[in-house]
């Protein structure tokens, strides 16, 4: 007798053997007993949840020829259940739905439909994959799938729902099948290899039940491959020989010395990997989904129903969730997922992985936002150079209705805060601090009293100091500066000053010498917007940043 498959070995027969669905099963049983049965259905899915299985131990309910009417627990020896288990019933025909898509195969249907079953109470129509139908052959059954004949039922299974036109959906009841879960797969599996007499170590269960991601069925044919090797006991290494799962050891090694911060090691754990025979993708995957284990442990702690490990192995990441903090692991895991993407389209994707791994190892040479901070507010120790306080200066708030006025930027301490034209420097006295708090507020008025463009220009800008009665404006460029001197703009601009700052004032526009230089990313589809900008170089982070580190912006990307 040729050999059956596990999956169809041990494939469900009745509700109550239905594994993983159970809410779905007690909904179809309650519709038989209470005799409100749709005529129509539609299950959806991923692959290898249930969605067939349940179509047929359905289609044997309303159908099974030992019982006098539809019942909740077929015989599963008639005639008629015999031959829907198999496929071969002629009142249940279970339809492709991916070769039979065209709109004659559905007329064909629908004609055939018309016509009482040969020998049981309901012809019965499976048709799987019904997103695959064209849009025409969907149009050919809505008729036929509002009003059937009273013999007929549809039981409709998918794998992707949102292809199923609208109309057909609001014509079936719809069940939404879950995927499996791993503690589920992996009791079910014991459960088979116990059936089946084959030894095997508790450390083999977890990682096939987890590999199958939800799919019972795509656990089952994991456990026909390691089963045809021929070896007893089954151990977790046959997974590793022969499914290309990689050394879970071997990961544990690898985050360690991410852990340790030692690049020679991580490169050498890498190193062992890559010969043992896997892909750079199959390494970032695995990576992904030890350091989703430490990020559960750090946030929900060893013993949560979230983790799928053995006691063993709960012992060791918790040792290893301990090295962790849960904003590095959720920024490692962010970034390995994005570098997922980028290998595969990579010629070089060995020094990408190389790469972003020692990132991580040499994350101890950078330091936390919040932790400069601190330091450069005077609660810790500072262990690096600050920059001068110069630079805190903030940005000019930019020209729009969408600006805060209520705003408040941080004033420079008058000491440290150069003139920029080194003529004026060694007589100009300060800029008062008003006007230093103020002069966002003073772009608008110039808006108010000049308009849009020549506040525009004063955008960006910031008042360095007084000589006299000139006041020294900073300019973040040399083209800026000679567009507001032209047309009469200096004593435009100077009239207004004078006005809100009750007494004569004259200006001076001079090139920014000092402070952070802002490059603008090329194209206009990567230019940040005027608001967006200042908000950037004035937030506290970037702020504390520039002045710990003794900082330069040299660009700015919109992403």
């Amino acid at each position: 007798m040729a050999y059956t498959v596990l999956a169809r070995k041990y494939r469900s027969q009745t509700f109550d053997d239905v594994v993983g669905q159970e809410p779905i099963s007690k909904t179809l049983k309650n519709a038989i007993e209470t005799g409100r049965v749709a005529h129509a259905y539609l299950f959806t899915g991923t692959r290898g949840v249930g969605k067939t299985t349940l179509a047929r131990i359905l289609a044997k309910a309303l159908n099974c020829l030992e019982a006098k009417e539809p019942t909740t627990t077929p015989c599963l020896k008639c005639s008629s259940c015999v031959a829907i288990n198999t496929g071969e019933d002629i009142d249940v025909i279970e339809i492709d739905g991916a070769s039979n898509n065209r709109v004659d195969e559905i007329r064909e249907l629908r004609e055939n439909a018309i016509y009482r079953p040969a020998r049981a109470r309901y012809k019965i129509y499976i048709i799987d994959e019904v997103h695959m139908l064209t849009t025409a052959a969907f149009n050919a059954l809505l008729k036929t799938l509002e009003e059937p004949p009273e013999h007929v039922k549809f039981i409709f299974a998918t794998t992707e729902p949102n292809k199923v036109i609208a109309t057909i959906q609001s014509r079936c009841q719809r069940f939404d099948f879950a995927n499996i879960s791993p503690k589920v797969i992996a009791e079910q599996l014991r459960t088979i290899l116990r059936k089946e007499n084959i030894r095997f170590e508790e450390d083999l269960i977890l990682p096939v039940a987890r590999m199958a991601n939800g799919s019972m069925r795509d656990a089952l044919s994991l456990l026909d491959r390691l089963i045809s090797t021929g070896v007893e006991p089954l151990t977790a290494q046959l997974l590793e020989d022969f499914l290309g799962r990689p050394n879970a050891e071997k990961i544990h090694r690898l985050i360690e010395k991410i852990a340790d911060n030692d690049a020679a090691g991580t490169l050498n754990a890498i190193e062992d990997l890559v010969c043992t025979g896997l892909g750079e993708i199959q390494i970032v995957d695995a990576v992904i989904e030890s350091m989703r284990d430490l990020l559960v442990i750090r946030s929900a702690g060893a013993d949560t129903d979230l983790l799928i490990l053995t006691a063993d192995q709960k012992e060791k990441a918790g040792a290893l969730a301990k090295r962790f903090d849960a904003a590095a692991l959720i920024y490692n895991i962010t970034a390995l997922e994005k570098l997922r993407w980028t290998i595969k389209n990579s010629d070089t994707p060995r020094a990408l992985l190389d790469a972003s791994l020692l990132r991580f190892a040499l994350s101890e040479h950078f330091m936390n936002v919040d932790e400069l901070m601190g330091r450069t507010q005077g609660g810790l120790p500072s262990a690096v150079k600050k920059k001068p306080l110069t630079e805190d200066r903030p940005v000019a708030r930019p020209v729009g209705p969408a600006v805060r006025r209520d705003a408040k930027p941080p004033v420079a301490q008058p000491e440290e805060l150069p003139l920029l034209g080194e003529s004026h420097a060694s007589n100009a006295s300060d800029v008062p601090g008003d006007l230093a708090a103020n002069w966002p507020a003073m772009i608008d008025a110039v808006r108010e009293k000049l308009g849009n463009g020549t506040a525009a220009l004063l955008s960006g800008t910031s008042p360095r100091g007084f000589k006299g009665d000139v006041l020294f404006i900073e300019f973040p460029t040399a083209t800026r500066i000679e567009m507001c001197q032209s047309n009469g703009r200096p004593e435009q601009i100077a009239g207004v000053l004078s006005e809100r700052l009750g007494r004569p004032v004259r200006i001076k526009c001079e090139a920014a010498a000092v402070g952070p230089q802002v490059e603008i990313a090329e194209g206009p589809a990567k230019q940040p917007n005027t608001q967006k900008r200042y908000e950037i170089l004035n937030d506290p982070g970037v702020k504390a940043v520039l002045g710990g580190l003794d900082a330069t912006i040299t660009k700015i990307e919109d992403q």
